[in-house]
């Protein structure tokens, strides 16, 4: 449509897309780190990660980065971002500064589609139930042996505390949609269920929801800005393009409670 986050006039369709199809790219956009935060900045409060390395000179921004000597991208399995926090993130924001020449993808699911294509009775049964969310293994001093830590993209592993209890599904603030709130990367077990029963629940939920009619991909240009909605889907980077620089910039807004 055109749009440029740097015009206030745009940001109510800018809005009313993002709450309808809860991913959306903006093409080409001349904008430097202050017009990232400032868009940002109209969504809600900036939530600055604990984890990524930060863009020199602005702490809420996070960078994202694979350099062509890497060989492991962040960000390689389906994930929510922040869902190990009490309120996970509302959105994240990636601008893509320096993309190579071929490769790096993004794919997203939808996670209130997957949702309704479960059958009656399955619904029923995960209505209600809680499941457990956690950084430490991820993010903590088990993860420090990784490449992404050793090479400086990943630190401060004493800040992965967060153990969080979110429902199983749950209805979209802005939607009103009902979708599934589990992710393969954070989401640890289901509450009030054995450890096999959990694991089992938890393995068919995350091969439902990776089927391609719930998926879209996001095929990245230098200067694209994609937004995506933490509450309304899962996300993963494509890992395809050893030998060549991927960089982006994040910027992640803070929400509410979920229910």
């Amino acid at each position: 449509m055109g749009a440029d986050i740097r015009r206030s006039t745009d940001f109510k369709a800018i809005h009313d897309a993002f709450t309808k199809y809860s991913v959306i790219v903006l093409r080409g956009q001349e904008a430097g780190p202050e017009d990232h935060l400032a868009f940002a900045q109209r969504f809600g409060p900036i939530n600055i990660n604990r984890f990524f390395k930060p863009v020199e000179g602005h702490p809420e921004i996070a960078m994202v980065l694979k350099e062509k000597n890497q060989t492991a991208a962040i960000g390689e399995g389906w994930h929510t971002d922040h869902s190990y926090d009490q309120e996970p993130a509302l959105g994240s924001i990636l601008h893509a500064i320096e993309m190579p020449p071929f490769g790096g993808d993004t794919l997203f699911v939808s996670m209130a589609a997957a949702y309704e294509a479960l059958s009656t009775p399955m619904g029923q049964f995960l209505d209600g139930l809680t499941a457990v969310h956690s950084s430490r293994h991820v993010f903590g001093a088990a993860a420090m042996d990784s490449e992404a830590a050793k090479s400086g993209r990943l630190g401060n592993a004493e800040a992965a505390t967060q153990d969080v209890r979110h429902p199983v599904v749950i209805t979209h603030p802005l939607s009103g949609r009902r979708g599934l709130f589990v992710n393969p990367v954070f989401t640890t077990y289901i509450e009030g269920l054995s450890d096999t029963e959990s694991t089992t629940i938890l393995e068919m939920l995350y091969a439902h929801c990776q089927q391609p009619e719930f998926q879209c991909r996001v095929r990245w240009q230098a200067g694209d800005i994609t937004m995506w909605d933490n509450r309304a889907t899962w996300h993963k980077a494509i890992n395809d393009y050893n030998g060549f620089r991927r960089l982006m910039h994040r910027v992640t807004v803070e929400a509410v409670p979920l229910s």
